[in-house]
């Protein structure tokens, strides 16, 4: 069953004939699209992509042959009406994990009669499964990443700050051939790497610290995203200690990954080692997330989420530990979920690594 065809296999449930789609990532998974702005109204049997003036060659080379494209020159929600009253619409389901309250109200404001129902995940829950041009464009994503790591290696220093190391991976992504970063890099040095989600400042690296490197790269859309925490000189005791802790943690979970498997189970196995050496108090997120077209997808792997892995799932696993006014430590790195385990992705090495 395609993509397509399993969103249609939810509109009895919902108790809609259509579905309108808005956000660009799903966009993209169900018609081939990578620009900034564009509209899919799904009916019964037909597949309506809508975009505008700017995206008209771009559309028409890109998304799928399934989909009539129309490019639209009026109001951004004008095509709405005239498809409706087409097709004899009068159910739209909608994605309300991504609308916004207004949009939502605007919405029934505008278009008097119709009904909009909510539809939460829908898609999201339908593409964590990648198919095969997904995984192959993933895994480039991620050699450009563990390129960029090496080469990192021989350019960080003592003196350089948190925003020149940023920039340099930046740099570097592209010069192997990424399109962008996934995100702004996270590079954080010393008591600041206790930090889980710091952004990089003027800070200057020290010998003696920890870095915190976590950083991915888009190829045609799809996103890598891995942690490694190195050490500059010589490191405390603890904070060797907590490393070991963090990598024997990343070493339990991915051998719990595999299609079948709860994300709470995964998530317990490095979280109930932690905990056990002392340090539960300070692991204070979730274990990782999907990955896909966007940074952060489903499933969520911790202890609130009730979902079971299924192959050619593409998630990281990321356990960390961080101590506030001393050091932090994550280790991340992106797998494909099998029928008997996983691939890890990465081949970066997960040994402390000293310069």
């Amino acid at each position: 069953m395609t993509r397509l065809e399993k969103i249609r296999d939810r509109f009895e449930p919902l108790g809609v004939d259509s579905f309108l789609v808005k956000s660009l990532p799903n966009i993209r998974y169900i018609s081939g699209f990578s620009g900034s702005a564009a509209n899919i109204l799904l009916t019964k049997d037909k597949n309506y992509f809508i975009s505008d003036f700017r995206y008209k060659t771009q559309s028409s080379k890109e998304v799928y042959k399934e989909f009539d494209v129309i490019i639209y020159t009026q109001n951004s929600m004008g095509f709405l009406k005239e498809l409706s009253e087409k097709n004899g619409l009068k159910k739209i389901g909608f994605e309300s994990n991504i609308l916004t309250y207004n949009d939502y109200q605007n919405l029934k404001n505008e278009f008097y009669g119709l009904e909009f129902i909510p539809a939460d995940s829908l898609i999201e829950n339908i593409v964590s499964q990648k198919n095969e041009k997904e995984i192959e464009l993933t895994k480039k994503a991620v050699k450009i990443t563990d390129d960029t790591f090496t080469e990192l290696l021989n350019i960080i220093r003592p003196g350089m700050t948190e925003r020149e190391v940023s920039a340099e991976i930046s740099f570097l992504h592209k010069i192997y051939g990424a399109d962008s970063d996934s995100f702004e890099p996270i590079v954080a040095s010393g008591v600041r790497s206790a930090f889980p989600h710091a952004r990089p400042t003027d800070k200057k690296i020290e010998n003696g610290e920890l870095l915190k490197l976590d950083f991915g790269c888009t190829v045609e859309g799809m996103k890598s995203d891995m942690t490694r925490t190195i050490a500059i000189g010589e490191i405390s005791e603890e904070c060797h200690k907590i490393y070991s802790i963090v990598k024997e943690a990343q070493l339990k979970a991915l051998d719990k990954v595999k299609a079948g498997v709860s994300v709470k189970e995964v998530d317990a196995a490095a979280r109930d080692f932690i905990t056990e050496n002392g340090f539960g108090e300070n692991f204070g997120h979730g274990l990782g997330h999907g990955l896909g077209y966007d940074i952060h997808e489903r499933p969520s792997l911790n202890q609130r989420t009730d979902y079971i892995l299924e192959k050619n799932n593409i998630i990281t696993i990321e356990p960390g530990i961080y101590v506030e006014g001393l050091c932090g430590v994550r280790i991340e790195d992106d797998v494909i979920v099998t029928e008997d385990g996983c691939e890890i992705l990465n081949s970066s090495s997960k040994e402390l690594i000293t310069i």
